[in-house]
């Protein structure tokens, strides 16, 4: 699980920085949090959990290693699409996706904080 992660954030690493070079080149920055939180959210946070996972194998052995992974790689897009949809349509309306996204993604990470706290054990 844990290259999976990783090859999966690299995905949203790629997102965020052409998300970011737009931005730049057009100087509109409407979509400045949708490319923060990709960044943060996506690159950083997966990278990170997936080198944990692959380091500490049993971490990814439990309930709680899928639900981070299930979680947070349903909840990432669905809050990063609808967070872009509510600037660019100026519709509110795609607001909830925003919370239900988000909602699935911080569920996600308590999961994987649950998992470290109760589970990340020294050799």
């Amino acid at each position: 699980m844990g290259i999976t992660m990783i090859k999966i954030s690299s995905e949203y690493f790629a997102v965020g920085i052409l998300l970011g070079y737009y931005m730049s080149s057009t100087h509109s920055y409407l979509l400045g949090p949708v490319h923060v939180h990709i960044n943060l959210l996506g690159w950083t946070s997966l990278t990170l959990a997936g080198i944990l996972y692959y380091l500490f194998p049993a971490l990814a052995v439990g309930k709680a290693g899928m639900w981070h992974f299930w979680l947070h790689n349903i909840g990432l897009p669905i809050m990063m699409l609808s967070l872009s949809l509510v600037p660019v349509t100026e519709n509110n309306a795609f607001l909830s996706g925003t919370a239900v996204g988000a909602t699935f993604t911080a569920v996600a990470i308590m999961s994987f904080v649950w998992n470290l706290l109760k589970n990340l054990k020294a050799d």
